[in-house]
């Protein structure tokens, strides 16, 4: 029984759609016809498990052979080329891995363990070692493994196609961890191109483009403690460092600090420093440095530049253990259009939008992922859920949310589709993320998800059965652009601009907020935070001082990017490290010291904390001194000791400032951004104030304080 010769000439040509439909055994009467395709081999023979050697027959003169042996009989293949023999085990003769449930799950974009079926898995199958290969590809006429072990031949591995879901796959005996592959697409229309493996766990950095087989082995983890109480902690403080791995410290050949060394040095630096958390932009594996990873083409494998997966899961292993927790980016609104990632991925449209006025992003030169089609929507909740539940995230960031939510989303008017009822609202981005958050809320309800939303679409925070997103966190840019406006005037003006720092508090309960001052402020041409402040030396420095004690005393978590917490003097440069050398200057270091201290009290003070999201929390008391630009408020939580909080935004010092305060006793002034150790004047009130009982502000109690330049006093009550 041979095949007809225009399925053997579509074999040898790669064309072929069901190759195990010609290739492995097949029963012929009593017997077992075997087939295989091994291009270039001189000879082939088949080797049945009692010994006996069959040489096969080459039917199809590139390379196809075909032998007989006894019905139900094991065998494995001696091929050989030239003086070369090497015996193999035939791919063609085992069983598919993915079952009924599997595939139904996958066609129905409900499989959140996407990560453990598709992709590249070493494992035993019928008693043999090797690696499982599967991919989603259903418009794909031909789907092969390619790799060094078959000299990138997509003859010799063409997989197994289950039509129901589009996925196709096939175990090739012998392969292990740290073998390079890719998928070789037959279009179609005709075309053939290498791919990389969507679900891949590793990848070649770049600019090779190979997946790399996964070492099976799991991941050791010493965090259960950890784990199990993490939630409490993020509902209170929550101060975040955010890092780009790659450039926060390098070495002196320019080359990254790799995971086990930013465990040595990243973590005890930021624990020091007093933050809670450490948000990594994205790790994704990403072919272009200057996308600091917010163009990801392996959303399931650690950028492969900082070392391998176990490493990276040790670090977040090891950040546990020093009380910190780690949030990543991740990015569902966009991807590239690298020839070897997802763009038209099996020549089709696949995993983007078809229509450019759908599926390009201008903004960005990228594509939108198809959020209307279930398979894509599985995708990426199974790679959220994935950082999560393998390597102990507690926290994810969904970058540009606002460029999923609004399908004119900085488009000019006739470039943009309308959804169904005609609206600018993209309906099936909105129930992705609704989706995201339900998921992410039953599987991992402790970790932080968090939306950076820079629009004012109602309800992000609030839970999904009363019509919002279910986000746990907003960004609230609204805020950060306000303030930093503000500050960036010089002081005479600042009267003229007093409401941008009272504006946020109009709504800062109606979300979940955290005061972010991201990398995006402190590059292309924005300056560095200390870059935007006004003044000579000393002002910049006090300005800075000034504006981050603000900051880490209003209501809202804290975010702040590396540099800004020693008052970088220029722009972040995402090709060098931060310059560390400027923390050895006086003023540096001061700013260094004040958000220590600052973190310190953030998380020692519940009132500064705990009422974050509580408008009872907070109360403004002096709010429209705009001649002299001082604001003063206070902050206070049940059961602890109420906060007031002095600002002055000019460079003049108020002696003998009158305060209304809530209460009569003694109120310790417990930080002054103005202190000597930081780097100020030192003028302040000695360490504490009486009240008296005048009348002030509201207040059946006032002070009366010297209030220093440009600083801000912090005053506690007695409990």
């Amino acid at each position: 029984m041979v095949p007809d010769k225009a399925a053997l000439a579509a074999l040898m040509a790669g064309r072929h759609g069901d190759p195990f439909a010609v290739l492995g055994p097949h029963r012929d009467g009593k017997a077992t016809v075997v087939r295989t395709i091994q291009p270039g081999a001189d000879a082939v023979t088949l080797l049945a498990d009692n010994g006996v050697e069959t040489p096969m027959v080459r039917i199809q003169p590139g390379g196809i052979f075909q032998g007989t042996i006894a019905e139900g009989a094991g065998y494995r293949l001696v091929v050989r080329w030239g003086d070369t023999e090497v015996m193999l085990e035939d791919p063609y003769r085992f069983t598919p891995i993915l079952g009924d449930v599997d595939l139904h799950l996958i066609a129905e974009g409900r499989h959140w363990q996407l990560a453990d079926r598709l992709g590249a898995h070493r494992r035993d199958h019928q008693n043999v070692a090797g690696v499982h290969f599967a991919v989603w590809a259903p418009q794909a006429a031909r789907v092969s493994v390619i790799g060094v072990f078959n000299r990138w031949d997509g003859r010799r591995h063409p997989m197994r196609l289950h039509p129901g879901a589009g996925i196709w796959e096939i175990f090739i005996p012998g392969l292990a961890a740290g073998d390079l592959y890719k998928y070789e697409i037959l279009t179609a229309q005709g075309a053939i191109f290498g791919k990389a493996d969507p679900l891949a766990q590793q990848t070649e950095g770049p600019p090779r483009t190979a997946s790399i087989v996964t070492d099976p082995a799991p991941l050791v983890w010493t965090d259960d403690e950890w784990c199990a109480n993490r939630r409490s902690k993020a509902d209170r403080a929550m101060s975040i460092y955010e890092v780009h791995a790659s450039s926060w410290r390098r070495h002196p050949d320019g080359s990254p600090y790799l995971w086990r060394e930013l465990a040595d040095t990243l973590i005890p630096y930021v624990r020091e420093a007093g933050f809670t958390h450490i948000e990594l932009l994205p790790v994704m594996a990403h072919p272009f440095g200057g996308s600091w990873g917010y163009q990801p083409t392996g959303l399931f494998a650690p950028m492969p530049q900082l070392g391998t997966p176990a490493e990276f899961g040790l670090f977040v292993d090891r950040c546990h253990a020093a009380g910190l927790g780690v949030i990543l980016d991740i990015v569902p609104g966009h991807f590239p259009t690298d020839a070897h990632g997802l763009a038209r991925f099996d020549g089709s449209a696949l995993y983007e939008y078809a229509d450019p006025r759908e599926g390009f992003h201008p903004d960005w030169n990228t594509l939108i992922y198809n959020f209307a089609r279930r398979e894509v929507s599985n995708f990426l909740i199974a790679h959220a859920l994935f950082w999560v539940e393998r390597f102990h995230i507690d926290g994810l960031r969904v970058d540009a949310v606002a460029s999923m939510l609004y399908r004119d989303y900085s488009r000019p008017a006739g470039n943009w589709i309308a959804n169904a009822y005609g609206g600018r609202e993209n309906l099936e981005a909105v129930a992705l993320l609704r989706l995201l958050n339900e998921t992410l809320r039953e599987r991992a309800p402790d970790i932080a998800v968090m939306a950076e939303e820079s629009t004012s679409w109602p309800g992000v925070t609030r839970a999904i059965g009363e019509g919002g997103l279910g986000f746990s966190h907003k960004w609230n840019l609204g805020w950060m652009h306000d303030t930093l406006d503000y500050i960036a005037q010089d002081p005479i003006y600042r009267r003229y601009h007093h409401n941008k720092m009272t504006f946020g508090l109009t709504y800062a309960f109606s979300e979940h907020f955290v005061l972010p001052i991201s990398h995006d402020e402190v590059v292309h041409g924005k300056c560095s935070l200390l870059g935007k402040m006004p003044g000579d030396e000393w002002q910049k420095f006090a300005n800075l001082r000034l504006y981050l004690s603000y900051m880490w005393t209003q209501p809202g978590k804290k975010l702040l990017f590396m540099g800004q917490e020693f008052g970088q003097r220029f722009e972040w440069n995402h090709d060098a490290q931060l310059p560390w050398w400027e923390l050895e200057q006086i003023p540096h270091a001061g700013i260094a010291a004040l958000v220590g201290d600052l973190n310190r009290l953030y998380r020692g003070e519940p009132a500064l904390s705990d009422t974050d999201f509580a408008p009872e929390g907070f109360r403004w008391i002096i709010v429209d001194d705009r001649e002299q630009s001082v604001f003063a408020w206070q902050r206070r939580c049940e059961g602890a000791a109420t906060m007031v909080l002095v600002a002055n935004f000019t460079p003049e010092p108020r002696a003998g400032y009158r305060l209304g305060v809530p209460q009569g006793g003694e109120w310790r002034e417990i930080l002054n951004s103005d202190a000597t150790l930081y780097g100020g004047s030192g003028l302040g009130n000695g360490g504490a104030v009486q009240a008296e009982t005048v009348p002030a502000h509201g207040h059946g109690f006032s002070v009366v304080l010297t209030v220093p330049p440009l600083a801000l006093l912090v005053l506690r009550g007695a409990a």
